[in-house]
């Protein structure tokens, strides 16, 4: 019986879902319902009951770690070579990426088969090389990478068959753009080498010259796909494969990039699509479920299959350095009572709003981890043997050649000094002839390369120690990163006829669309996870902080109803991470353009959820902790307020505060608080006081939150 095949764990919705025959399913999954349950067992349904082979079913997700997921609970296929044909599960871009190697005639459009993929910052790399080398005239040099973005999205094709409306006026810029748009598109087909943006539209445009089509085409979190996403999905379809799609609308928060609320009103008409939903959520308390309830903007309530736990904690602090103190605090008695910091996640709206809670955390010994989207270029080392690696194999890629010879630390040296690029420019064009090892072993790569059998054997081949310097106290750090960076490459046995330049194609694509694996530290992930709302998505903890819910922040101020409508479903995404505790917390002092008091997302909660707090004033010598975080904050207080200008539209000053009502009384007293040290009182009525603190500055206090103590007089 086919239906034997279904995992027994499933509930009614579930199995509803994963035995619906239609020819277009869409699946409303609520938060923490299951879906990668779901679409695990919709696959091994289709192919170990309907008779599907993995190869004909294309599975796309919107993360690596998604795809992975899904594989390894694929797992447990009863015909273990069936892994090898999942060819096409991944996001969408890395099986775009799959598709144009093997399948569509990417020779038509000016590329090979063995061609690369370059990330945003080698684009803008080229957009500049292009701009100086062929003197164009380009305006707001310095905002290029998002104008280069904005043509993206002008390129996007109309949604739902609509014509797409112009550019605004004013938007069109009179420059040279045109002339290096047409330059970078001929640069690229030069150097064999596309853009995430070129896997997705070439992917598009090709797919209706072969006639290979796919008999499944399953999406999770359908609710993020663009509209060039989207493009891509109906050509897989037009081209007669049946769908399978899973989202929550209520999870859409990423509109800045390019995703809709309107993807499964899209899909739904357009192909008939049966609709099915999967209400009930096993992660949250009831309590956490109610409450998020209140920003849940499609749909029914959230049911759950858990008690009703505690209430939400809704936490009164000063500022976010008192902030800081009471979580170190409320960290190290959860650690005492036995929670692995590791169970515990800090959210915040934005990511500089970090800085004092790491430098607290490392003061106060917390172990933490910031989450943050990192770059191939962290890690210069590395960065820069993955462009020796790119040169050797591909030879017309002039930029990467001439970043690894002319590298300050790691290239190559005459006369004690790095060359300069001009001479590695003119190296590689045959200009100019010197004698550089590095050079003469990329290019022989190509004959040497089948030899090599071993992470070590490929750092001998390139003489690594040498560009490493082996007296530099980075040496041996350097050199283990280097290995660690090539050992995926000899991991796993390569199939049939794949020879090792094509898995280090392989491997340098996918270095570029998901990153270089971080490395495990010791503590492994025994650690406090502090985030962004946006980067929680996907994640559950048991104990959830959601910091600074004022109004400018939580939500940040909006231009309008559908930005507004982001920042709760935003909210509402961060709330339903926590499994066991949620605690929410606001300032009465906050620090630049954000309003003091509670934002009206806490007002929305129902209050007999809630139970209100204020926090005490942290313990311990607070003045001389403050004056040493003060200090290594210092530095990033620039670049900290140039980040919340980029991120927060420009506003009006605020008017000034009026004074406080009632009889002023000018008597000047001396004062000591917890944390500012001592000072003296310049201005006081019957509910408020100003107080002037040396190396802080007057601060304003309600007597009823003052936190000090009166000095002897």
């Amino acid at each position: 019986m086919q239906e034997q095949v279904l995992p027994a764990e499933l509930n009614e919705y579930q199995r509803k879902a994963v035995l619906n025959d239609s020819s277009a399913c869409l699946v409303n999954a609520n938060v923490g319902s299951g879906k990668t349950t779901v679409l695990t067992a919709k696959v091994k349904y289709l192919h170990e009951a309907c008779g599907v082979n993995c190869e004909d079913m294309v599975v796309l997700t919107f993360t690596n770690k998604a795809a992975g997921e899904i594989r390894e609970r694929l797992g447990a296929l009863r015909d273990q070579d069936e892994l090898v044909q999942m060819r096409y599960f991944g996001t969408f871009h890395s099986v775009a990426l799959q598709l144009l190697r093997e399948r569509l005639p990417v020779q038509q459009l000016g590329y090979t088969p063995d061609f690369l993929v370059m990330d945003p910052e080698e684009e803008l790399d080229m957009a500049l090389r292009l701009i100086q080398d062929r003197k164009l005239q380009i305006k707001y040099r310095n905002r290029l990478k998002k104008r280069l973005e904005q043509e993206d999205e002008d390129a996007m094709p109309p949604e739902n068959g609509r014509e797409k409306l112009p550019s605004p006026p004013g938007r069109r810029i009179q420059d040279d753009m045109p002339v290096l748009l047409q330059a970078m598109k001929e640069e690229k087909r030069v150097q064999n080498r596309m853009t995430f943006a070129d896997l997705i539209r070439n992917t598009e445009a090709l797919l209706a010259k072969v006639e290979w089509r796919p008999a499944w085409v399953i999406i999770d979190e359908v609710q993020d796909c663009d509209a060039w996403q989207l493009a891509l999905v109906r050509k897989l379809l037009d081209k007669g494969a049946r769908l399978f799609a899973v989202g929550d609308p209520n999870q859409v928060i990423y509109s800045w990039r390019g995703s809709a609320c309107n993807v499964f009103y899209t899909l739904r008409t357009e192909y008939q699509a049966t609709e099915l939903s999967l209400p009930v959520n096993y992660r949250s308390s009831a309590s956490i479920l109610e409450a998020a309830s209140a920003f849940s903007q499609y749909g029914s309530s959230l049911t759950g299959n858990r008690e009703r736990g505690s209430k939400i904690v809704v936490k009164k602090h000063y500022d976010p350095f008192q902030e800081a103190c009471y979580l170190a605090d409320r960290i190290k008695e959860l650690q005492g009572s036995g929670i692995s910091p590791g169970q515990i996640a800090v959210f915040y709206r934005l990511q500089s709003q970090s800085g004092v809670l790491e430098e607290v955390f490392a003061r106060e010994g917390i172990p933490f981890r910031v989450s943050v989207k990192h770059t191939l270029r962290d890690c210069p080392v590395q960065y820069w043997l993955l462009q020796v690696l790119r040169f050797s194999l591909c030879r017309e890629d002039y930029p990467a050649g001439i970043y690894a010879l002319s590298h300050k630390e790691y290239g190559e040296r005459r006369n004690g000094k790095p060359i300069t690029e001009k001479t590695a420019a003119a190296v590689l064009h045959g200009e100019k002839e010197l004698k550089l090892p590095l050079y003469e072993r990329m290019l022989a790569f190509p004959e040497c390369c089948p030899s090599f059998d071993s992470p070590q054997a490929l750092y001998d081949y390139f003489s690594l120690d040498s560009y490493l310097h082996p007296t530099s106290s980075s040496f041996q750090k350097d050199k283990e990163r280097c290995l660690a960076m090539l050992e995926p490459l000899f991991r796993q046995q390569p199939s049939e006829g794949e020879s090792l330049p094509d898995r280090l194609r392989s491997f340098l694509n996918d270095a570029v669309l998901y990153g270089l694996p971080e490395q495990e530290t010791e503590d492994g992930d025994g650690r406090v996870k502090l985030m962004t709302l946006h980067a929680s998505k996907g994640l559950e903890f048991s104990f959830c902080f959601i910091i600074g819910v004022n109004y400018g922040l939580i939500p940040l101020r909006t231009g309008g109803f559908e930005e507004e409508d982001e920042e709760r479903r935003l909210f509402f995404v961060g709330m339903t991470r926590a499994k066991d505790f949620l605690e929410l917390s606001y300032y009465t002092n906050p620090d630049n353009r954000v309003m003091p008091g509670e934002s009206r997302f806490i007002r929305m909660i129902p209050p007999e959820l809630i139970q209100e707090e204020t926090a005490d004033p942290a313990q311990g010598n607070l003045q001389e902790l403050r004056k040493m975080v003060r200090q290594e904050i210092e530095a990033r207080q620039s670049r900290t307020e140039e980040t919340l200008k980029a991120e927060l539209p420009e506003l009006p000053e605020e008017p000034s505060q009026p004074q406080p009502a009632g009889k002023e009384i000018i008597q000047p007293r001396t004062v000591i608080h917890r944390k500012y040290g001592r000072g003296t009182v310049i201005r006081e009525d019957d509910s408020m006081m100003v107080i002037e603190f040396e190396g802080y500055g007057a601060k304003e206090f309600l007597k009823a939150f003052s936190a000090m103590e009166f000095a002897e007089e």
